[in-house]
């Protein structure tokens, strides 16, 4: 089985001229850690945990180091993951102090006890786990502080949607033909404290069934959650349908229902990509015929 990988760094405005240079060189090194894995003979799972990571880390993207910030002024970050193998799942949400929400979510699924944590808890599981914490204000990138502070000064409306990171996410297929996706986000800019977005939610952000195909959704995370897109869009490759058409569907059923705007990535399990996105813009990178192809 030929492994495959593609990674997203979030649906929304077009990245202005002067930050696209390291959001490209930002999902590049992603994309190189997890596909690093892929050709080792290393699991999907492991791979979009790595490649998650990466992003989480880099702050230009809305996930980590350079989430958006609450109304408060606070990181409040969510996550999921899922082995299409296996089914199992973690998922993390509002949760503080953590470098990388996709590390504890996959710490959750290991421990196997729950799915889903939240908040407080999430954070004590984080520490009793010895995953690596951070301070408030260090998780905190100057742009996104600059953005708040804007908006606060009454100067800075524009600023909640005008190039805006993006939520990360990944898909792979590896060489035993497993599928997994992961997703993670700093949420939705100037959110009220405790909001959960889609990001967390298995089967509205992140879904994965390695019989039909795998998917990590981005964009208006409420109406993301309400049409379920990520399971709709795999669910939508039974019988070895066409994932970009699967793609394109599923976010035409997300507007129709919902009016919402979103992105979504998706592999099936012949490794067949699929992109597509309602939005004015969508950051993925991946293979195609033996090259990296990465847009911002």
């Amino acid at each position: 089985m030929t492994p495959a990988l593609i990674l997203h760094g979030g649906a929304g405005a077009v990245t202005p001229s002067a930050l696209q240079a390291e959001r490209r060189s930002g999902l590049t090194a992603a994309f190189e850690a997890g596909w690093g894995i892929l050709v080792r003979g290393g699991t999907a799972l492991d791979a979009v945990v790595q490649a998650t990571v990466t992003l989480e880390d880099h702050p230009l993207f809305n996930a980590g180091f350079g989430s958006c910030l609450t109304e408060d002024g606070t990181v409040e970050v969510d996550a999921s993951l899922m082995d299409g193998s296996t089914f199992q799942t973690g998922a993390v949400g509002a949760a503080r102090n953590i470098k990388n929400a996709i590390r504890l979510a996959w710490e959750v699924m290991a421990d196997g006890r729950h799915v889903f944590l939240v908040g407080q808890g999430a954070e004590r599981f984080a520490r009793e786990h010895g995953l690596p914490q951070a301070a408030a204000d260090e998780l905190i990138a100057p742009r996104q502080h600059q953005r708040w502070q804007a908006l606060r000064l009454g100067s800075g409306q524009a600023q909640r949607t005008n190039g805006e990171p993006g939520t990360v996410g990944a898909v792979a297929l590896d060489s035993s033909g497993r599928l997994a996706a992961a997703t993670s986000t700093g949420g939705v800019f100037d959110k009220r404290s405790g909001r959960v977005g889609d990001s967390a939610v298995i089967g509205a952000g992140t879904y994965a069934d390695s019989a039909m195909g795998a998917c990590s959704a981005t964009g208006d995370g409420e109406q993301i959650i309400r049409a379920t897109l990520a399971r709709t869009a795999v669910e939508l490759l039974r019988g070895g349908k066409d994932p970009a058409q699967a793609a394109r569907t599923a976010l035409a059923h997300l507007t129709r229902r919902t009016r919402g705007e979103a992105g979504l990535i998706l592999l099936d399990p012949f490794g067949r990509r699929g992109v597509a996105y309602t939005t004015e813009s969508m950051s993925v990178a991946f293979r195609a015929e033996g090259c990296l192809v990465v847009r911002v």
